[in-house]
């Protein structure tokens, strides 16, 4: 299988990464709007092809996927396009800035019948998927999940502190994860949710710290998020999953219980599971996990957050 990479920053990197440890998987063609970045990235990485023109990629005869690890605001019209071209793809989060351009890349799936998928990490991670699994055998009865994502981004630098070309969004990127996990364990597209926002960066122009609350329909469960682009300290998302049973603390691919013993996983790293899944649903022609047809429900509650937030302004 042949793939296009759109995008040579921190995300287009761990796809690079991941993508070299599948079998029968080769990236024919990368793509950066910095002409320098395209050249070093695919120098390094031994690409034929490199352009910083995205649909002079797409259009290469042996490519058969793309995966976008572009700006989010590129993704719905780069999403449509490589559809309309027959090519599967793979978007990142967030796949856009708003409802309307979420479903439009739907509809535009469905038109094209190839795989059209959406990278939440979380939903590959096996801590997890774990908690999931257990929530459906019925031995594990959540109350509360609680999530503290953490940053310091008054600059405009990604994880790797180089500049980057578009500013970073605590609602529609990380609480999106957040939002989308909580749907996804719960099995529960409706959740009830409210949100609030901080005071917006001057330079930036984004409110840097945010609150999301969101209760089930159908079990009462809670989820608790608390977001921060100026938290000094240790950065990502650090999960709590409080239950009947046990209370488990997830960071990334690692679980422990309330004792603080680490739980047995497996060890695939969750970007390494979730590129393998694109590819095997490519493969045998079934919809993937986080397809983009399951992941428009998340938007539409970031829809009703945003709108809950804008309300509440001060």
């Amino acid at each position: 299988m042949n793939i296009c990479l759109a995008g040579t920053g921190a995300m287009g990197l761990t796809h690079m990464k991941a993508l070299r440890k599948i079998d029968g998987v080769e990236v024919v063609a990368v793509n950066s709007r910095a002409a320098d970045h395209a050249r070093t990235f695919a120098a390094e990485w031994k690409i034929p092809f490199m352009s910083t023109n995205l649909e002079e990629c797409v259009d290469r005869p042996n490519v058969d996927a793309v995966i976008l690890a572009t700006p989010s605001g590129l993704h719905p019209d780069q999403t449509v396009m490589a559809l309309s071209k027959g090519k599967h793809v793979q978007v990142e989060i967030p796949m856009s800035l708003d409802l309307p351009s979420a479903q439009r890349m739907n509809e535009a799936q469905k038109r094209a019948e190839k795989i059209c998928m959406v990278t939440h990490t979380r939903r590959f991670a096996a801590p997890h998927r774990e908690i999931r699994e257990r929530i459906r055998q019925g031995t594990f009865h959540l109350h509360h999940m609680v999530v503290e994502t953490y940053f310091l981004r008054r600059t405009n630098l990604n994880m790797h502190g180089h500049p980057r070309s578009w500013v970073d969004n605590l609602l529609w990127h990380h609480g999106c994860h957040s939002v989308d996990l909580a749907q996804w364990l719960l099995d529960d597209p409706d959740l009830e949710v409210w949100g609030q926002k901080g005071a917006a960066h001057k330079g930036l122009g984004i409110p840097m710290d945010m609150t999301i609350g969101m209760r089930s329909k159908k079990t009462g469960a809670l989820a608790t998020i608390a977001l921060s682009f100026n938290n000094r300290g240790p950065f990502g998302s650090f999960y709590r999953y409080i239950g009947e049973e046990e209370t488990y603390r997830v960071f990334r691919d690692s679980m422990a219980n309330s004792e603080g013993r680490d739980v047995q996983l497996d060890a695939i790293p969750a970007y390494e599971r979730q590129d393998l899944e694109f590819v095997t649903a490519i493969r045998t022609g079934r919809e993937p996990e986080a397809s983009v047809a399951s992941c428009v429900p998340t938007m539409a509650l970031l829809d009703k957050i945003q709108r809950s937030m804008d309300a509440n302004t001060l």
